[in-house]
């Protein structure tokens, strides 16, 4: 391999868990051509705060100022306060693609179609992940004028897309992913819903439904509208009847309307209706967690560029809503670093907090500068708009530390007030910005300032992400969710298994003299400590594991971080796998009424391989 430059840390070297420096040693730190580390974690960390700070350069920093904001930056990592998304740990000063976040567009012709593979291809390669909308792709059997034949449809190029993911495996070091996204009045919906059921098809994709304000309130009102698709290419209207075959239907299959299109009542039984199609929805996320549900006039209302068009889909995960060819760097804030304990009472830093927000957001709109975007129609809507996505982990280990139980409604107001603290603490360092470096360039179209009469630097600055890796490297929680068990076993991408002990838990647990390697093991055959008379009452009710927790519990969490965040949060609401449909179906309606701007469920099982797991 090419001569590798070494960048001395700056700072104190990081104090890393084992389970960090595995993950870090398998993904992050640079290798020899034999497969020899040649970089240590702190040497990592600063070769990314010094890229990060090579931007400071276009806005006057001289060397020395340079040389102290590679300081700033460097600490603000190794302290595990703030750590950026992966591509930016892995890529800094090497492949220059520092993004995680990217919508494309897929135009219905050939030429379209292949031209987004190949950017596909390009972003994921350099690690990036990506999200697309099928909805301008005409539906199966409808007609091509420039063959005389017709299309196989959305889902055979979806297929290529997926294979494509498979073909480049992002370079082995990072899985590849991709949110695949249609409108629930698409004519190919039913094909899309049930793609997925089948377990070992489209396994690199996230799927979710594109649900609107009108058909949701059809569906709580009474589900008995008959359900009307659209062909995107003639805007010619149809009805779906309930005898088509799912697989093979064409759109030659469904009834065409005229006029005002009601038929006749004797025969609106033949068709789907709205309550229909939603509990294909409903059915098909209990058996296997997919598809996911987005409530696409909310993300919209919201989105601050409407002049450049509308979002059509969002990134992997589903918490930064992105317009075609729109890229986003995303970074979480370990909240954990922030509580004091004092006489078993906890608190929050919130001045200590503030200045690591204020940190970070100038941290991540400088990687806009830096990245070198593998897609040059990304580079424009990148830099025109500079999306940021600063989210947050370690929120469960943040209540273990209060002894506030996370199904309780004293943790659904300690995490808003987390999330508003933040939210209003970004845009406050994001205008400070604006003052010093001009806000982003869209800005005199946006609604920061036609609504908000507020300059900032980034159209989008707030948002939730998964955390996958990164909050095992700062030796956290994840995101906001519960955390899986006190013990469990994470399983990484080479294929090799970690076991994970909750810290705090054991810290509390050998302070109370209950800790013992028998009650590890305990802990890891169930996954709570719910049922277990020798730890105290008050102990039990804090250290609730996610299937301890209610539905409802998980989606009031969510929306409480939603009020308070730009973009979206990214969530997973946990069933055990007893659970029924009908709890599905509760849960993906209370989403929409507590304001989430998507909702994705898991029941446990439902997939042969799980990333998390128990001993048996």
């Amino acid at each position: 391999m090419a001569e590798f430059h070494i960048y001395p840390p700056p700072g104190n070297v990081p104090v890393l868990s084992e389970n960090a420096l595995t993950v870090l040693r398998s993904r992050y730190l640079i290798k020899d051509s034999h497969g020899k580390c040649i970089e240590t974690p702190a040497q990592l960390f600063s070769r990314v705060a010094s890229l990060v700070a090579e931007a400071e350069a276009k806005y006057g920093a001289d060397s020395g100022e340079i040389r102290q904001w590679h300081r700033k930056y460097y600490d603000l990592m190794a302290s595990l306060k703030f750590l950026p998304n992966s591509p930016a740990l892995m890529n800094a000063q090497r492949r220059g693609m520092l993004s995680a976040c990217f919508v494309l567009p897929i135009e219905d012709s050939i030429e379209g179609i292949f031209e987004t593979i190949k950017q596909t291809a390009l972003i994921q390669q350099a690690g990036g992940g990506t999200g697309f909308s099928f909805d301008r792709l005409r539906p199966t059997g409808d007609r091509v004028a420039s063959s005389g034949g017709t299309t196989s449809g959305p889902i055979s190029f979806w297929r290529v897309f997926s294979e494509t993911t498979n073909a480049i495996q992002q370079g082995a070091f990072r899985r590849g992913a991709n949110m695949g996204m249609m409108s629930v009045e698409h004519p190919d919906i039913l094909k899309f819903l049930y793609a997925k059921q089948n377990l070992k098809a489209f396994t690199n994709f996230n799927i979710s439904v594109k649900i609107t304000d009108d058909w949701m309130k059809k569906v709580l009102k009474s589900g008995k509208s008959l359900h009307i698709v659209k062909n995107p290419r003639t805007q010619q209207r149809y009805l779906l009847p309930r005898r088509i075959d799912i697989t093979n239907y064409t759109i030659n299959d469904l009834h065409k309307l005229t006029g005002k299109g009601k038929p006749r009542s004797k025969r609106a039984g033949q068709f789907y209706t709205v309550g229909n199609i939603w509990k294909v929805i409903v059915k098909c996320a209990h058996k296997t967690g997919e598809p996911g549900v987005v409530f696409i006039d909310r993300i919209n209302r919201d989105n601050p560029t409407p002049s450049l068009g509308r979002i059509e889909a969002t990134n992997p995960c589903g918490e930064q809503p992105l317009l075609p060819y729109e890229a986003c760097t995303l970074g979480s804030i370990n909240l954990t670093k922030f509580v004091s304990v004092d006489n078993d009472k906890a608190d929050i830093d919130w001045p200590a907090l503030a200045n690591t927000v204020r940190l970070a957001v100038r941290f991540l709109d400088n990687i806009i500068d830096v990245c070198k975007y593998p897609v040059r129609d990304t580079v424009r809507l990148a830099q025109g708009n500079r999306k940021i996505g600063l989210g947050v982990m370690g929120f469960a280990d943040c209540l273990f530390l209060h002894g506030i139980p996370y199904d309780s409604q004293r943790g659904i107001e300690f995490g808003s007030e987390l999330m508003n603290f933040i939210n209003i603490s970004a845009r406050k360092a994001s205008s400070e910005l604006a003052d010093l470096r001009g806000p982003f360039p869209n800005w005199s179209h946006s609604i920061w300032r036609t609504q908000r009469k507020q300059k900032v630097r980034n159209a989008s600055i707030t948002c939730v992400a998964p955390t996958g890796t990164i909050s095992i490297i700062a030796d956290c929680s994840g995101s906001i969710e519960p955390i899986y068990s006190l013990v469990f076993v994470r399983r990484i991408l080479d294929g090799s298994k970690m076991l994970q002990i909750n810290p705090i838990f054991k810290q509390v647990a050998e302070k109370h003299g209950f800790y013992s390697k028998k009650l590890e093991k305990q802990i890891a055959k169930t996954g709570s400590i719910q049922k277990m008379v020798q730890i105290p009452p008050k102990v039990r009710r804090s250290f609730k594991s996610t299937y301890d927790i209610s539905s409802q519990w998980h989606i009031r969490m969510q929306a409480a971080f939603q009020q308070h965040c730009d973009a979206a949060v990214s969530k997973t609401i946990n069933f055990s796998e007893k659970a029924t449909v009908a709890a599905v179906d509760k849960a993906y309606k209370l989403a929409y009424q507590f304001g989430c701007k998507g909702v994705t469920i898991y029941r446990r099982h439902s997939r042969d391989s799980e990333p998390m797991s128990l001993f048996y």
